[in-house]
């Protein structure tokens, strides 16, 4: 009978496979002498840092904090509280000088004014998609701006409008993973990606940003497996008592009202049945949703693996390379 139950782990023989698979891949496999970890705040990198510090001692760990304009003093605290709890060394840059000179904001702010013309500073934005299990549901982007009174407006963005919005936001990810690998390189160490199973599946990434690392310990976990993991390593409560955040836009918002439409937890669920075979109708009753709703869920998996194959792929080369 199909439950809740089947993402439960042993959470120290997972902890240990992972540990051990760190050591042999960065001092083996690419023979680097330590790891550079992204820290969010967030339960992914923060799992990720309290496994690498297991795997090599925190000597051998270093924690990047990489705020911008828009992110929340939220993200520096607590992605702070668990480098003193792990007692790994950190560096702090700033990325938002430099967003600034590629252009990053006003980018945004020029594709934001193509449907709210009054757009600028002192306002605030966020993408959102509407809930999955909605039958009325239309799966298109919408953009909420804040006015610096408070007042908030909800608009469909026009195609090339929310190209434009996206490609500019990707700055950030990108930054951010350029400067991982500047410190990565300085010190001969490897980078640690932090997307798990549901994020490396759905193409919940950028590419050549978040989506670009030298090895990913907990890409086959599901988010659920993560917060079991994230008690079992002791990272402390408020990280994991946090909602999934992007922390990309001015506006707080969450991963589920983003890219999921569904929270995590049964995400999870849905992606392990659909993994499985298991029948829709079995899904709805251990989560008591519609089977109509599940062969959404269903449906909108299968989506989003078409719509993003392309950020798993490798270059294409016109002729392969056999020596390499």
């Amino acid at each position: 009978m199909f439950s809740r139950d089947v993402l439960a782990i042993d959470a120290e023989s997972v902890a240990t496979e992972i540990s051990e698979t760190i050591r042999e891949q960065v001092l083996g496999a690419l023979k680097r002498r330590g790891v550079v970890v992204g820290l969010s705040g967030g339960v992914d990198s923060s799992v990720v840092a309290a496994l690498v510090t297991r795997a090599l001692g925190k000597e051998r760990v270093l924690g990047l904090f990489m705020p911008e304009r828009d992110s929340s003093d939220e993200a520096l605290r607590l992605g702070t509280l668990l480098s003193k709890h792990l007692g790994i060394a950190t560096v702090l840059e700033n990325i938002g000088p430099a967003l600034k000179a590629l252009g990053c904001y006003d980018r945004q702010t020029e594709a934001i004014r193509k449907v709210v013309p009054g757009y600028g500073e002192g306002w605030k934005c966020k993408l959102t998609l509407p809930s999955i299990i909605d039958s009325n549901r239309l799966n298109v982007f919408q953009l909420t701006t804040e006015a610096p009174d408070g007042a908030t407006t909800t608009s469909r963005l026009p195609h090339d409008a929310y190209l434009q919005l996206v490609a500019a936001t990707n700055y950030k990810q990108r930054v951010r993973k350029m400067t991982e690998y500047y410190h990565a390189d300085r010190l001969h160490y490897a980078v640690a990606g932090t997307p798990n199973r549901l994020e490396y599946d759905q193409g919940f990434f950028v590419k050549q940003g978040d989506g670009a690392a030298d090895f990913k310990p907990i890409a086959h976990l599901y988010k659920t497996q993560v917060y079991a993991l994230a008690l079992h390593l002791g990272v402390p409560t408020e990280i994991r008592s946090r909602p999934p955040s992007t922390d990309t836009f001015s506006l707080p918002q969450t991963q589920e009202e983003f890219y999921f439409s569904l929270p995590y937890d049964r995400m999870d669920l849905c992606l392990y049945a659909y993994n499985h075979g298991i029948a829709s109708a079995e899904v709805a009753q251990a989560l008591a949703l519609r089977v109509e709703q599940v062969d959404r869920v269903f449906k909108d998996i299968v989506q989003k693996r078409r719509a993003t194959t392309y950020l798993h792929a490798r270059p294409l080369l016109v002729r392969p390379v056999p020596e390499v």
